[in-house]
């Protein structure tokens, strides 16, 4: 079976059994919603156990999550430093224009026939998403996910289009 992260536990929140996540997912509100079936998988990437969620809110830059069955700190303790995973039948289908992160993460990156690099990583700042474009001999470029930057993507081929903005590129 497939899963894809959509958090890490850091810490525990009070004496109830609420745990400290940092979300790596744009979904929380659906992967953190009331009996959402997540995977709990210790730092070594072993699979733990399933996990119900009963309870979800935001605090500063962190969801706290309660699980079913676990309402004490005691019961929820040793999971700190667990990732949070989502197996892959659970994904929903998103609109034309959405991705999943896992499905970004790998793709090459292309200026009409030029290759750019491929993407490594996914950054949330703010407004919009940033993708870390790795390249060969050159620093990793922070490439805005915004309409006049990213004019394609096609997940099958691959391959994302851009046009790279002045300014965008230091090395150049």
């Amino acid at each position: 079976m497939t899963y894809y992260n959509v958090g890490k536990i850091v810490n525990t929140q009070g004496l109830q059994g609420e745990l400290r996540v940092l979300s790596v997912t744009d979904f929380t509100d659906e992967r953190f919603k009331k009996k959402s079936v997540l995977a709990l998988f210790d730092d070594k990437d072993n699979y733990i156990m399933d996990v119900e969620v009963a309870s979800h809110r935001k605090h500063k830059n962190f969801d706290i999550v309660k699980f079913k069955g676990l309402y004490h700190i005691n019961d929820v303790e040793k999971y700190k430093g667990c990732s949070l995973k989502i197996a892959e039948e659970n994904l929903t289908d998103l609109d034309d224009g959405e991705f999943y992160y896992h499905e970004i993460i790998g793709l090459d990156v292309y200026e009409g026939n030029t290759l750019i690099g491929q993407v490594k990583e996914i950054l949330q700042p703010g407004a919009n998403d940033v993708w870390v474009v790795k390249r060969k001999g050159k620093k990793d470029l922070l490439l805005p996910y915004i309409p006049p930057v990213v004019l394609d993507v096609d997940v099958a081929a691959g391959r994302i289009e851009v046009e790279l903005m002045e300014g965008l590129d230091d090395e150049d």
